[in-house]
């Protein structure tokens, strides 16, 4: 049983808004004599379908915009029943009154000046700028730099002029470029006693890998004439082989034999008695005089002398 049915068992009674339709009409559906759905009425009663306060209309019945309701002479709706029965103007939207709904003018859009912002001026004066930081940055950096060398060259007060003396100087390590040192493979030094030339052994660096050998007898000697253009201390380097055993042998320059001997010993360390592989060097401090100054290695009495000769070459550094 749907909401407000009074209990009747007709098709056209069981839906009590049936009148309000084209095919509730049809089935015989009417609407409620004396209050009812729709229209008002007595007050409720006990067993009574609630009355609504509200006019109802047929579906399709009334119309807005100024066109004839149904039902209705020249096209007017009756105004609506408030509650309490008092009638109230009727709703209708704006567009349907005469002339339509007012309407506020929309300014015409206007069209963006050509070129937009200035934007060369803008970039010219941002270039401006900058060049004038720059020079700023420049010219104190200049500033600052000249201040210093001032400071360095011992200049006088400020504005006047360093002067620097361009006479040449005396000092003759300035005016003099580095001497050429000499350098002697001992295959082409002066030989005496048991002292010969042989290539057995590889690993010298003379012409054709020639060595001096036979060194290891007392009265063997290598003699060097050596020409420097200076005089003062240098380093005599020899470069020699020995059977993993240190050896010596007496050094003398310009007939003046070292208080020393020249040490030939075993740096590398080497425990291998092949010649071959020991090849190493050594050197000896010496006093020489500018020009031609003779150096001789020799094997004397009290020396170890089992030892061959590469070459011989001398260097700046003294003792």
């Amino acid at each position: 049983m749907a909401a407000g049915n009074d209990g009747a068992k007709t098709p056209e009674d069981d839906d009590p808004f049936g009148y309000l339709y084209a095919d509730g009409q049809a089935a015989g559906a009417q609407p409620p004599q004396g209050g009812g759905y729709g229209y008002p009425g007595p007050a409720a009663q006990p067993g009574v379908p609630r009355t609504s306060y509200n006019q109802v209309r047929t579906v399709g019945e009334r119309q807005y915009g100024g066109h004839a309701a149904q039902g209705h002479p020249q096209g007017k709706v009756p105004h609506q029943q408030a509650y309490g029965g008092q009638p109230h103007p009727q709703y209708a939207a704006p567009e349907t009154y005469n002339g339509g709904a007012p309407t506020r003018p929309v300014p015409p859009m206007q069209a963006a000046p050509r070129g937009g912002p200035n934007t060369k001026g803008l970039l010219i004066g941002a270039v401006a700028v900058v060049a004038v930081v720059v020079i700023g940055i420049t010219a104190a950096v200049i500033n600052n730099s000249g201040g210093e060398d001032d400071k360095a060259g011992g200049g006088g007060p400020t504005g006047t002029p360093t002067q620097v003396s361009e006479s040449p100087s005396t000092d003759p390590t300035q005016s003099q470029a580095p001497q050429e040192l000499p350098k002697q493979d001992a295959a082409t030094l002066k030989l005496g006693g048991s002292a010969a030339l042989a290539k057995d052994i590889k690993g010298a660096e003379g012409a054709d890998g020639a060595y001096v050998t036979g060194f290891n007898a007392i009265g063997s000697s290598v003699t060097w004439q050596a020409d420097v253009a200076q005089a003062g201390k240098y380093r005599l380097y020899v470069r020699y082989a020995i059977p993993a055993a240190d050896a010596n042998a007496t050094l003398t320059v310009n007939d003046t034999a070292n208080s020393n001997p020249i040490g030939l010993k075993n740096f590398i360390g080497s425990s291998d008695p092949n010649l071959e592989k020991n090849w190493q060097t050594t050197w000896a401090p010496v006093t020489l005089k500018q020009g031609m100054n003779t150096i001789k290695l020799s094997c004397e009495q009290g020396n170890q002398c089992n030892a061959i000769f590469d070459w011989l070459e001398i260097r700046t550094g003294g003792a």
